[in-house]
């Protein structure tokens, strides 16, 4: 056994007699862990307030003593102290388009903020109320000290509400507003501008794609980028109507199945999203459409799950898992102090 396994053998024995003598129902404090620690019990607060002016071999050890004797900070005290939930509030949309969008999501924000005084809460938008609706909540009664959305739109009410009143955000998409605003995005233009390349040079020449509702930024981005690429290689193209990536999946199977059976139907498909992109294969099978073949198909990957289909599909990967992380780490960023917006600001590529 070495040297550092010894220290930490005996520092722990040392933790379990000291809450022993504590009694079994006994609270640790902040003076348990301080006297655990060696430390001034102002130190130790620091430390578990993730304070920079506080060593981080310090604050680690804190923070694992802590965790050991099961200290737990009372919250409505460490608010009224120091003005801070230490909270980030994840207010999500449910849709079911992107595979484990909410699962990729949380696990970048929660590797974010591990190791910080951060807890990250989800709070739902439900599509019956205005988006705006949870963001004010949080705003107006503090109950996180930053925010992250998704789903922006191009005049988007949230973005101007929290930067009218220097709140701590950062959203999941851009906006077109005049202001720039923290955000991570992914490259939704390159995506169709590629898959729309991809389709043509596998001899599709008709094209269609399935876009977001009108009313979302990204939208706009995925339109421009295809119809780039169809108006620079001079082919037949189309873009599905009645039906978007927030359509439920029996209601595009419905759509691309009727389509595949009219006159002049396309033969290359855009999906952005894997559900959409399943109903478009169950469309084909039910048409005795082969894949590759007869119809040519790009979609969206952000699960893994086309990694495992046969016949193999063209795929293009967005990092959902990634964009969490990165938001986390911006937003941090921002909450710890001002910080140039161009900072603030990432764009995955494709």
């Amino acid at each position: 056994m070495s040297l550092d396994d010894l220290k930490e053998k005996g520092r722990r024995a040392k933790s379990e007699r000291l809450v022993a003598r504590s009694g079994a129902d006994a609270k640790p404090t902040l003076k348990t862990v301080a006297e655990l620690t060696g430390l001034a019990v102002t130190t130790v607060s620091r430390a578990l307030a993730d304070a920079p002016q506080i060593a981080l071999e310090t604050r680690q050890r804190v923070r694992q003593v802590a965790a050991d004797i099961g200290y737990l900070p009372d919250r409505a005290a460490q608010r009224l102290r120091t003005g801070r939930t230490n909270v980030i509030s994840l207010v999500l949309d449910p849709h079911e388009e992107i595979l484990g969008y909410a699962t990729s999501m949380i696990n970048g924000l929660t590797e974010a903020l591990r190791g910080t005084a951060y807890h990250l809460v989800i709070t739902p938008h439900f599509s019956d109320t205005p988006q705006i609706e949870p963001v004010r909540h949080i705003m107006r009664n503090r109950m996180a000290d930053g925010i992250v959305f998704t789903r922006t739109e191009p005049g988007d009410e949230r973005v101007k509400l929290l930067m009218e009143n220097n709140f701590p955000f950062i959203c999941h998409g851009r906006t077109e507003l005049a202001t720039a605003h923290p955000y991570v995005d992914y490259d939704n233009y390159s995506f169709a501008y590629q898959a729309a390349k991809k389709l043509i040079a596998a001899g599709a020449s008709k094209l269609s794609i399935i876009l977001p509702p009108e009313r979302f930024t990204f939208a706009h981005h995925l339109k421009h980028g295809f119809m780039t690429a169809v108006r620079e290689e001079g082919v037949g193209f189309e873009i599905a109507k009645g039906v978007t990536l927030d359509s439920k999946s029996d209601d595009i199977r419905d759509y691309v199945f009727r389509r595949m059976g009219e006159p002049e139907r396309p033969d290359g498909y855009i999906c952005g999203g894997e559900v959409s992109a399943l109903a478009v294969m169950a469309s084909a099978y039910d048409h005795s459409l082969e894949l590759g073949r007869d119809i040519r198909l790009v979609a969206k990957q952000t699960s893994g799950l086309f990694d495992q289909i046969r016949p193999r599909v063209e795929t293009i990967y967005e990092d959902l898992t990634e964009a969490g992380f990165l938001m986390g780490k911006l937003l941090l960023k921002r909450i710890g102090g001002p910080a140039p917006i161009h900072e603030l600001q990432a764009l995955q590529t494709v």
